[in-house]
């Protein structure tokens, strides 16, 4: 089984690393990028005979408590198969 973790800073935080790429992508002309928001991403493969349910229930504590900072930070889990 696989599952993708999404990673993400909430709207109400500043994203330095997002503005960045932002001006960087306008100075290599690309004015029509306004705005650029920078995230993390994980894929991973689950081991042993899971049940869905337990799967994501698992790599819901593991986002909350490890992959991301629920202060700052959403996250989406995704089961893939």
């Amino acid at each position: 089984m696989k599952a993708h973790v999404y990673v993400w800073m909430k709207p109400s935080v500043l994203d330095p690393q997002g503005q960045t790429i932002c001006h960087a992508l306008n100075g290599l002309g690309h004015q029509e990028i306004a705005s650029v928001r920078q995230g993390k991403y994980f894929e991973i493969g689950l081991s042993g005979d899971l049940t869905k349910e337990t799967a994501q229930a698992t790599l819901e504590t593991l986002a909350q408590d490890v992959l991301a900072n629920p202060v700052i930070e959403d996250y989406r889990v995704e089961i893939v198969d």
